[in-house]
């Protein structure tokens, strides 16, 4: 039996510096899309203000889709939550880590033939990170993998 990795669960992966840029803008997008409706000239109906305000409140749902992604290992697995879906794995259904050169994010071999993005460890965060993220998540693999 192999000794484990150097790791406290739960470990999360996912691209901080976005999200700290990402839920700002989002607040100030509602805000401003909300001042816009309240501002609008008199000619301008009740149906235009709401519509003004949903346009904000939908760029918003867009920005804060965006700052979604991560990966998070724990004892009984990985869970991938991507832009839209999330998706929960058993450490047996990941065959293998992936992030060759020029990919903008990890992916996951999966024991069923198929692969998932993992877009919590991305390229955006700087290569190097990324690099040394996707290999802390490939090394827990092969730990679960060995036991």
């Amino acid at each position: 039996m192999s000794t484990p990795p150097p790791v406290e669960y739960p470990v999360t992966w996912a691209p901080r510096r976005t999200r700290a840029v990402l839920l700002p803008v989002c607040a100030l997008l509602v805000v401003l899309f909300a001042v816009l409706a309240v501002l609008l000239p008199a000619n301008w109906q009740l149906n235009d203000r709401i519509m003004m305000t949903a346009s904000g409140l939908l760029f918003a749902g867009v920005g804060l889709m965006l700052a979604r992604p991560r990966v998070r290992a724990d004892a009984d697995g990985v869970t991938v939550v991507n832009f839209v879906r999330s998706r929960r794995l058993a450490w047996a259904e990941i065959v293998r880590v992936n992030f060759r050169q020029g990919d903008p994010w990890a992916t996951l071999d999966l024991a069923d033939g198929t692969s998932l993005a993992a877009v919590g460890i991305q390229s955006g965060v700087g290569k190097d990170q990324a690099i040394a993220n996707a290999r802390a998540l490939r090394d827990l693999v092969e730990h679960h993998a060995a036991g």
